[in-house]
């Protein structure tokens, strides 16, 4: 019974910990913007900011948790 209760416990833990890194706050330093999902209706946005500033080096990293 104790290895069981201690089985759910850890599993508990490790989902609320997870929902925490992938949905909690995130902070960012001062002066910079705060960070966006990137999703259909913000492509947009993204593609003319990015295309705004011709004069200058660009650089686009997209990262994927999986």
């Amino acid at each position: 019974m104790k290895r069981k209760r201690t089985a759910v416990f850890s599993l508990v833990a490790v989902v609320l910990l997870a929902f925490y890194y992938f949905y909690g706050g995130s902070a960012v330093p001062s002066g910079q913007p705060r960070l966006v999902r990137l999703n259909s209706s913000n492509v947009a946005s993204l593609r003319d900011e990015f295309n705004g500033t011709e004069n200058s080096v660009r650089l686009l990293v997209l990262l994927s948790p999986t």
